[in-house]
C-alpha cells in the first residue's frame, strides 16, 4: 500500500494551494482520510479528516477552519485539501494518512492512523 501526496509549493500569503493523496494497492473506501503537517522543530498536527461513509463527516482544526476544504474522490481513488487564504504559519511539510474506519467521526490524531505517505512542502512566503 502506497499513499502520495502532491501540489505542494511555494505561495504568498492570502494565496491557494490544492493538495491531492492518491493511493496504491488499496481503496480509500471504507477509510478514513486524514491530513497532517508537519512545521521544522514543531510536532507533527492534524489539520483535516474525512470519513469514507455515505455522510462524509469532516473535521478541521481551529486554525484552518473556513480556509480549508477537505474532499475525496471515490472513483479515482484520490482525496485533496484545498487550502485558501493561506498563511506564513500554514507552512510545514504535509502529509496524509489513512486507516480503516472504525466508528463514525476521523480524528486528528496521528496516532489513530496507520498507513502515511509522503509528505509534500508548503511553503508560505512573500
Amino acid at each position: 500500500v502506497q499513499l502520495q501526496a502532491s501540489g505542494g509549493g511555494l505561495v504568498q500569503p492570502g494565496g491557494s494551494l490544492r493538495l491531492s493523496c492518491t493511493a496504491v494497492g488499496t481503496t480509500m473506501d471504507y477509510h478514513f482520510i486524514g491530513w497532517f503537517r508537519q512545521a521544522p522543530g514543531k510536532e507533527r498536527e492534524g489539520v483535516s479528516c474525512i470519513s469514507s461513509h455515505s455522510d462524509g463527516y469532516t473535521e478541521y482544526a481551529n486554525s484552518v477552519k473556513g480556509r480549508f476544504t477537505i474532499s475525496q474522490d471515490k472513483p479515482k481513488n484520490a482525496a485533496y485539501l484545498q487550502m485558501d487564504r493561506l498563511k506564513p504559519e500554514d507552512t510545514g511539510v504535509y502529509y496524509c494518512a489513512i486507516v480503516p474506519v472504525y466508528g463514525r467521526s476521523c480524528a486528528l490524531v496521528p496516532r489513530a492512523y496507520d498507513t502515511w505517505g509522503e509528505g509534500t512542502q508548503v511553503t508560505v512566503s512573500s
